[in-house]
């Protein structure tokens, strides 16, 4: 039997850690850190930070390499193969690592119930007939970071919030019934498709690390500007994660919106 710990981590900062989080940590066995290449070594550079900083006992950790989507793939049968490729991965690293069973934790970047998938490859092994229990430890989500980071609030009063990607919001628009709008995962700027006229932009990327950038206002005057921001950003760090908030009149008009 295998006791799997998915622990949320926040967005780059260690103080992100719950206290639940710590323990989970160390009650494991073992903590599996994933490797994504030269480009986003960041990321697994702050999980070991995090795991030395908050490691009092026994628990070991060992490294691996994730395997890596194949961008050329229509997308959602290469995301389908990548996950595939990625339960493989764990299970090799278990059979390798815990062959009696034991605590197993991951540490997931923000929290595994937002924009994640890490519980939908653990279904994978459990659907492969491993014996799992799976535990979520939550973490701060970049959408918390990012309205923290603005001193924002999600939502306005009695108003609904879309949560959606770029790729979504480049395909259809505006949706209807909402006035905000949290997208994620856009690697191509897609708020540059929408009529800008009276929407606000809340920006940020590597929220709660030290390079954390944020770029507010009027959507017309500062699209440019994020754009410019982001390929700069990632080509001077290999890589970027980034979030950002849309909004139409309410909140927006202390940006002195029409």
């Amino acid at each position: 039997m295998i006791d799997l710990h998915l622990i949320g981590i926040g967005t780059g900062n260690p103080d992100h850690l719950t206290r639940a989080a710590i323990a989970a940590m160390n009650a494991a066995d073992l903590i599996l850190l994933p490797r994504k290449g030269d480009a986003k070594s960041d990321l697994i550079d702050l999980r070991r930070t995090i795991c030395a900083d908050v490691l009092t006992g026994a628990t070991r950790v060992v490294e691996f390499d994730l395997p890596e989507r194949d961008a050329a793939a229509p997308y959602l049968s290469a995301v389908e193969q990548w996950h595939d490729a990625i339960a493989v991965a764990w299970r090799d690293e278990i059979a390798r690592h815990l062959p009696n069973g034991g605590g197993l934790a991951l540490l997931v970047w923000g929290d595994p119930s937002l924009y994640d998938s890490t519980l939908r490859i653990a279904d994978r092994l459990r659907a492969d007939g491993l014996a799992m229990t799976v535990t979520v430890e939550p973490g701060i989500t970049s959408l918390q970071a990012l309205t923290a980071a603005h001193a924002l609030p999600l939502n306005t009063v009695g108003a609904p919030v879309l949560i959606t990607t770029g790729r979504r919001l480049r395909a259809g628009g505006w949706p209807t019934g909402v006035d905000t709008i949290a997208v994620m995962l856009d690697g191509d700027c897609a708020f540059q498709t929408l009529d800008p006229r009276g929407i606000g932009i809340w920006w940020g990327a590597y929220l709660g690390m030290e390079q954390q950038t944020l770029i507010a206002g009027p959507l017309d005057d500062v699209a440019g500007e994020i754009v410019q921001a982001r390929a700069s950003l990632r080509m001077r760090h290999g890589w970027i994660m980034d979030i950002y908030l849309l909004r139409r009149p309410g909140l927006v008009d202390r940006l002195g919106l029409p």
